[in-house]
């Protein structure tokens, strides 16, 4: 079965947070000192998870993603990636991680089920990783990349960018060249004022073509490479043959073609990153909903959706953070670290 919105965009991919804890502290995601935490009795059992994840890939779902917090912060994920591979229809498992903790956990994970990975990487400098971060960890990170490309029969590995202007974007070239070592495809992602993001300013934000002219001036023609497969990155090829990805969420939204749907990890589902309010799935299933009742709901909520978040804020003329600190504190829900981003 395959579910349209009221746009015509079906619903293709699932981003699971299996928490909304993290070892690191982000600048762009996690720059608060103290946060409100998903209470423990809340969070979703994997059986709980594995449900849900069923009744998304009946609706059409192809691809899931892991997510967090850290996931790799979920005791035995492995196991919930065991789970989800067994279900029918799914083509896809991906799993995207700070890498503070992959080298121990990748064989067990791959082994498992899972086909992607994708890790976030700012920085190749140690002093600016902690200053980014507000923990150390950067030569765990790399040794997680080596032994996540390690690994035979995992995807193409890809690593996950933000520029800051004035923190990081002295590095864009740096990065290109670990990437093409390593190797992985790098994505360059712009700041995005989603929830968390608190201190976000449009003029912090590195912009797809700036990216693109500092890349142009290096390497010289980039060519685009076309796509039709709704994902969220453009992709280019360098005249060497390396590829790279841009993520432009805050100068050229892809709203158009998203088939993302993302759930927190205490179960409630969100229809867009930019949504301030969800629907509680966690309440239906352990109310005792049937597997009829629970299609019926999702397939009905993303018929309705309309979403187009990014969009919209494209423009505005006195953008801010979308979301207040008080909002935050009040509802933990909003916080990119919990819905996953």
């Amino acid at each position: 079965m395959s579910v349209l919105d009221r746009f015509g965009r079906r619903l293709g991919t699932l981003r699971i947070s299996v928490t909304d804890r993290c070892n690191l502290r982000c600048q762009y995601c996690m720059p608060e000192r103290e946060y409100a935490w998903l209470p423990k009795p809340d969070i979703l059992r994997f059986e709980e998870l594995t449900r849900l994840a069923r009744a998304f890939v009946s609706l059409g779902v192809k691809k899931l993603r892991l997510t967090g917090g850290e996931p790799l912060l979920r005791a035995n994920l492995a196991e919930l990636i065991a789970q989800l591979k067994a279900l029918p229809g799914l083509e896809e498992i991906a799993l995207t991680t700070n890498g503070v903790l992959l080298a121990d956990q990748a064989p067990e994970l791959v082994k498992a089920g899972l086909g992607r990975i994708t890790v976030s990487l700012d920085t190749l400098k140690e002093e600016r990783f902690f200053q980014l971060t507000r923990r150390s960890g950067l030569a765990e990170v790399e040794r997680g990349l080596v032994a996540a490309a390690a690994q035979p029969g995992l995807g193409p590995l890809k690593i996950d960018t933000v520029l800051l202007r004035g923190v990081n974007e002295d590095e864009l070239l740096d990065l290109v060249e670990y990437a093409g070592r390593v190797p992985a495809e790098i994505r360059f992602i712009e700041y995005m004022d989603v929830g968390g993001a608190t201190t976000w300013r449009a003029e912090d934000v590195v912009t797809r073509a700036e990216i693109l002219e500092r890349l142009s001036a290096r390497y010289g023609r980039i060519e685009p490479i076309p796509a039709d497969d709704g994902a969220p990155a453009e992709r280019f090829r360098l005249p060497g043959g390396q590829t790279l990805g841009i993520i432009a969420s805050v100068t050229q939204p892809f709203c158009k073609t998203c088939d993302r749907a993302r759930l927190t990890a205490d179960g409630t589902w969100y229809l867009c990153l930019y949504a301030e309010r969800g629907h509680d799935l966690r309440a239906l299933i352990r109310g005792g909903a049937s597997d009829e009742e629970l299609l019926e709901f999702i397939a009905r909520a993303w018929s309705l959706r309309d979403d187009r978040g990014a969009e919209a804020r494209v423009g505005l003329a006195d953008r801010a953070p979308l979301v207040t600190l008080r909002a935050l504190r009040s509802d933990p829900r909003l916080e990119m670290h919990s819905r996953g981003g």
